[in-house]
């Protein structure tokens, strides 16, 4: 399988945030740090994790010419295997062309989405999340590559609409690997599934190792082997993976983990 990424846009340091939310153009995306924790001096580069084991990240009133309780994140290329399927669908295992569901490790997906507006971030309804991810065998459907070819089914791939409180939810499987890249999902938000859309930000999310290493000894995924990549030596995690790795529980049913962003829009 092509080695499928590579990074886009770059990770700013705090001050370079600050300027960038007094500024207006184009939209720019930064992450909303869990539990409304106070922001670092402006100097210091985002340490605090960037995601949230609660079902909603709580909302703080910033501090005076400080960051609101929000974080840059890196954008990241879609790779080759992006296909603008426009499956409208929360539960994302099935393939529609013969309704087969994918086997592996059942992995419940929250995104909530804000704007950030006057250094707030305040939940933004109607924005499209789409996410595509392999299979336990490493395999994307809708695709031909070296292996396989699966063009025509459209497994693991949908989009939802966030609703009031910025939710989108999707329930899908704890992804595969493949040859050249460490464990990670797609994500890509924008305002219309149409090349007319005003924004569009794309990115991916990571996991820990030693989850993945659990996740992994069990089928499906045991069948394929050892995997060759970890975060550490994934070139793609190297440009800011560490932002963009989920906080993810588990329960007797499976897996679940939230990820909260907030978007720059004036």
């Amino acid at each position: 399988m092509d080695n499928d990424d590579r990074l886009m846009g770059q990770i700013l340091s705090r001050r370079e945030a600050l300027a960038v939310l007094g500024a207006t153009g184009a939209a720019v995306l930064v992450g909303c740090a869990p539990g409304g924790s106070e922001p670092e001096p402006a100097t210091t580069a985002p340490t605090q994790p960037l995601s949230s084991t609660g079902t909603e990240a709580a909302i703080a009133e910033p501090a005076a010419d400080t960051l609101p309780t929000c974080v840059v994140r890196p954008e990241m290329t879609e790779g080759p295997y992006f296909v603008d399927e426009q499956l409208n669908r929360s539960d994302i295992r099935s393939d529609p062309s013969d309704g087969s569901v994918v086997e592996g490790a059942l992995l419940e997906l929250t995104f909530q989405v804000s704007e950030v507006s006057n250094s707030v971030c305040n939940l933004l309804e109607g924005v499209f999340v789409d996410i595509w991810h392999c299979d336990a065998l490493g395999v994307y459907s809708d695709a031909q590559d070296q292996g396989f070819n699966t063009v025509g089914q459209k497994f693991l791939r949908g989009y939802q609409l966030t609703d009031t409180k910025g939710i989108a939810r999707f329930t899908t499987i704890y992804p595969g690997w493949y040859f050249s890249r460490a464990v990670h999902i797609h994500f890509k938000i924008r305002s219309e599934l149409s090349a007319n859309s005003s924004f569009e930000f794309t990115s991916q999310l990571f996991f820990d190792d030693a989850l993945s290493d659990q996740v992994f000894a069990e089928e499906p995924y045991a069948g394929k082997g050892e995997r060759t990549i970890r975060n550490a030596d994934d070139g793609i995690f190297q440009q800011g993976g560490s932002q963009l790795l989920l906080e993810v529980s588990q329960d007797a049913s499976g897996y679940a983990a939230n990820f909260d962003i907030g978007l720059q829009l004036a």
